[in-house]
């Protein structure tokens, strides 16, 4: 079972950069960040991990940046968005920036996707939030035409453009893996679009069901990567069980001397299990 980190970079937490290069140097073979645009000041989504929404949501750096920095000063690290939010995404501009990022990096990139659950986010966007999930959909397909067609072109319901030319194509053939997150609604979405399932901190016992519902509606074994995992050697062994692919421990956002402390705990712990 390999091991990434999970985590928010922000304005107020260590640069990206010199978390790619501990993430890397600690044996890690990845790194996934979550991307929010902005929060509405008038909000009434409620937060789905319960109570008040934490500052670190308020403060993420556009996620394609971040991980061109990380990229630069690291060779092996896999550079992932956990999750990238397509329903408030252009998808034109999104496919100009996994091929960016893939070309930069030598072919490092994961596009991690998600719909979200911030409706008044989305609608900043004109996303209307009861049909987001048929938009993601389509511009997953339209980022396929774009990163593999060299005149590339989509007509769909919520997608409609091209003739087009878009360049860089994608290091990675035929383009980088797509891994889908969500919980049970989007397994469709998985077994259309995914290249694996990001399971977001689902326990070990949830998740064994779960890997076995998803497979058998996909009819193929589905890869599956759990985000956002806490440092629990009981959870991780139970997830070596079920022969989850990866492990993202979930790294707080911190100054850079703390989180460097937390990161070697992280690695001793994912050192137990390789």
């Amino acid at each position: 079972m390999k091991f990434g980190i999970s985590t928010f970079i922000t304005d107020q937490g260590i640069g990206p950069a010199a978390l790619g290069r501990a993430v890397e140097d600690r044996n890690f073979d990845s790194v996934f960040i979550a991307e929010h645009t902005h929060i509405p000041v008038e909000r009434r989504s409620p937060y789905p991990g319960g109570g008040e929404l934490p500052d670190i949501y308020y403060r993420t750096l556009d996620p394609f940046v971040a991980l061109s920095a990380a990229a630069a000063v690291t060779e092996r690290l896999l550079l992932g968005t956990g999750v990238a939010l397509v329903a408030q995404r252009d998808p034109i501009i999104t496919a100009k920036e996994v091929a960016s990022l893939d070309h930069v990096s030598g072919g490092r990139a994961v596009l991690g996707v998600g719909v979200g659950w911030n409706r008044e986010e989305m609608q900043n966007h004109g996303t209307d939030p009861t049909t987001r999930g048929q938009l993601v959909n389509e511009r997953l397909l339209a980022l396929r035409e774009l990163w593999t067609k060299d005149k590339a072109e989509f007509h769909g319901e919520f997608v409609d453009f091209g003739p087009v030319y878009s360049w860089p194509k994608p290091v990675q053939r035929p383009h980088p893996p797509i891994y889908v997150g969500g919980g049970r609604g989007a397994f469709p979405r998985v077994a259309e679009f995914g290249d694996a399932w990001l399971a977001n901190s689902v326990p070990p016992e949830e998740l064994g069901p779960q890997i076995e519902e998803l497979r058998a509606m996909a009819g193929r074994e589905v890869p599956v990567t759990v985000y956002g995992a806490a440092d629990d050697p009981a959870a991780i062994e139970g997830y070596t069980r079920l022969g989850v692919e990866r492990v993202l421990l979930y790294l707080p956002t911190k100054p850079e001397k703390e989180t460097l402390d937390q990161l070697d705990r992280l690695a001793e712990l994912a050192a137990r299990f390789r």
